[in-house]
């Protein structure tokens, strides 16, 4: 069974951790790090390209994490393939004993770093989704042939950005992914906890039943945080705490001390952590350290989780 999958719903405090596969075929960098995360989160999702720049495969990480004993989460976004080439990864992943993938669109190559190439979009997440679950269900492929043994059974997830207007928009798409086959949530990050639970009520009132893990980015730098303000879409870091950051920035400047913002970001992260769990806001978190994973442990220790 999917480790996450357990966690969830056991009702323990799920935790994953995020990881970029290598601009090259060397996943050295990578293993590395995933021996730090290993017993300390449920699973890593790995990403397919994400900000549609290329790297290896997340079914390559993936596969890789699973020879190490790490838990893996398969993401397959729509741009690249079509459907035939998405299953046809899905089918591997199963042969690996991977059991629990991320739908997702995908970034638009024209924002990324090979602009040249051309978007396929066969399916979105939503269909992502549900071809999935009817493969599962009918234990046919795409075109409806039989499959050769048992179809795989994947624990489906797929994500949704709190910080959105109109939010109808973001919560008739949410519930499009549940109905099509997603069982857990994982958000954009989040740094106001305040606008996470007012989207986590107008999700409750909207009849929508699914476990919502969130997303937590450590910041950097107050530079970190301005960028992402103004060109990653649903992402809203409040002014006090950028403030915050610069603070810590030059307060370092003048005692010649390096990382205080990062240290700052980290502790900033913990502290959200801690205040998920200890009011029971998500079932769970997602943490993006983009390029940082060998501070996930020490996040989840200033935090006080255990898995």
């Amino acid at each position: 069974m999917s480790e996450l999958k357990r966690a969830l719903e056991s009702g323990a405090f799920a935790v994953t951790a995020e990881m970029a596969p290598p601009k090259g075929w060397d996943f050295s960098q990578q293993l590395e790090d995933a021996t730090l995360l290993r017993g300390k989160v449920h699973a890593v999702n790995v990403t397919d390209m994400q900000s549609a720049c290329l790297r290896a495969s997340s079914l390559g990480l993936c596969v890789h994490l699973k020879q190490a004993g790490v838990e893996p989460i398969l993401q397959m976004t729509g741009r690249d393939r079509n459907r035939m080439g998405i299953l046809a990864d899905a089918l591997s992943a199963a042969s690996f004993g991977i059991d629990t993938v991320l739908a997702l669109t995908g970034d638009h190559p024209a924002v990324g770093d090979c602009r040249d190439a051309k978007p396929v979009y066969d399916l979105d997440s939503v269909g992502i989704l549900r071809m999935l679950s009817a493969v599962e269900e009918a234990g046919t492929d795409c075109g409806g042939n039989p499959l050769s043994g048992p179809p795989p059974a994947f624990f489906k997830g797929a994500a949704v950005t709190p910080v959105y207007e109109p939010r109808i928009l973001q919560l008739n798409k949410l519930r499009q992914k549940v109905e099509a086959g997603a069982r857990y949530i994982q958000t954009q990050g989040i740094f106001d906890l305040d606008e996470l639970k007012r989207f986590l009520e107008a999700v409750e009132e909207a009849g929508i039943r699914v476990p919502i893990m969130a997303g937590i980015i450590p910041l950097k730098s107050a530079g970190m945080a301005r960028f992402m303000n103004e060109n990653v879409p649903g992402i809203a870091v409040p002014e006090e705490m950028i403030a915050r950051l610069d603070a810590a920035a030059a307060e370092g400047k003048e005692k010649g001390l390096k990382g205080l913002s990062a240290k700052l970001g980290m502790e900033l992260a913990a502290e959200m952590i801690a205040r998920i769990r200890d009011e029971h806001i998500c079932p769970g978190v997602h943490i993006m350290a983009i390029g940082a994973e060998r501070n996930v442990p020490v996040i989840l220790d200033m935090a006080g989780i255990r898995l």
